[in-house]
Order: C-alpha cells, then structure tokens, then sequence
C-alpha cells in the first residue's frame, strides 16, 4: 500500500516536472478508509502499526465494520476507545474542516455531525429488502431489519456525505501537506544522487589519471 501511495506521488512529480503540466491526471490517493475488526476492544497491533505507517502520506479514516454485531452502547464504547487509542500513540487522522463563519447554519451543523461520529460505524449488505413498502439495502434478521441508508442504523450516509462535502479540502491536504512532504524528500534524494555522481566522476578521474601516470612510469 505504501508503495502504490508513493508511486502515485512519484507520477504526478515526474508529471509536474514534465513540459505539458496543463493536462496533469491527478491519480495519487486522497484518502485511505482503514477499518477495524468490531470484535476487537480497540485497535490491534497490526491496525496501530498500519496506520503509523501511512498516516503522514495520506489521509486517513478509520472505519468500524460490521456494526450490526455490535449494540448501540458497545458501538459508542469502541469509538470512545479507539479514539483515546489514536490520541494516546500521536496517530494523524484526517480531521474534518469547521464550517466558515460566513456558512449557514445547516451546513456547520452537518460538519459537527460529520466530526462526531469518527471513527464511523458501518453495515454493508448487497442485498435488497423490503420494508413499509419500500425497497432498501439492508440486512434482515429474525429480530428486525438493520437498514444501511438508515443514519440510527449505521454511519453509511455519513462516510457519503463526507466525500461530498470535503472532497475539495481532502485534496488540498494531500497537496499541501503530503505530496509537499513527499516533494520535499525527493528533491533532498535527487541532490544527494547528484552529488553522489558527482563525486563519482571526480573519482574515476582521479583514478585515469593515476593509471597514466604509472604507465609513463
């Protein structure tokens, strides 16, 4: 995964670098949804470890799966744990923008929705049900009905409208603070390479010159 996050950096600063920068295809990565076994209390190893390892190069956001195993109370309590969890290691997730001073009402209430729920809790299900005579993703069981679309069922409309809404400001934060961090270091490497070549050349000259010198001798 670091490698294809890198190589997508590494194309868009070999396109950067290039003569036609007009026609850029931006396809580095702007976000990554990292999610979490729910039967666990908290993050693993492997989940502390992964999210270590990539959150300085992309926008990270954790994600509970199969939320439906779990009750609202037990949803609540893992949320709670993961973030204490995230704070306590010094892990950067991607942190959602406040509503301007000069937006309305409705969408700063949304944003503040929107941050309150991370790490989000979700049901997936590719099946669709009926219910009160409308058809619905969702999962039956014996006991009711877990609707995906239903945000007192699962934070799946939350995760959509989070695209929606700061797809602009997860793309400035890949530019500006990722791939500026990634530019930074490709730029110190190309240095150092020509340096390196550099002393190379001075070498090799060195050493011709020696060889001249012995075979006049």
């Amino acid at each position: 995964i670091i490698e294809y996050i890198d190589n997508q950096f590494e194309k868009y600063y070999q396109d950067e670098s290039g003569l036609n920068r007009r026609n850029i295809v931006d396809t580095r990565v702007h976000l990554c949804l990292y999610f979490i076994n729910p039967a666990g209390h908290g993050l693993k190893p492997l989940d502390i470890a992964f999210m270590r390892a990539v959150h300085h190069k992309v926008n990270v956001v954790p994600v509970i799966a199969k939320a439906d195993t779990l009750t609202k109370g037990e949803v609540n309590r893992l949320k709670a744990k993961i973030l204490e969890q995230v704070k306590k290691l010094g892990i950067h997730m991607y942190q959602m923008p406040d509503g301007d001073d000069d937006e309305d009402d409705d969408y700063k209430e949304q944003c503040r929705q929107l941050k309150a729920a991370v790490p989000f809790a979700v049901v997936g299900s590719s099946q669709e049900i009926e219910v009160r005579g409308r058809r619905m993703r969702g999962r039956l069981y014996p006991w009711g009905v877990v609707e995906v679309e239903n945000p007192d069922h699962c934070d799946f409309i939350r995760i959509r409208a989070m695209f929606i809404t700061h797809l602009q400001d997860l793309q400035e934060v890949t530019h500006e603070v990722h791939y500026e961090s990634f530019r930074k270091t490709r730029l110190v490497r190309s240095v150092e390479d020509e340096q390196l070549t550099e002393k190379q050349r001075q070498l090799e000259e060195k050493e011709a010159e020696l060889r001249r010198m012995q075979d006049m001798i």
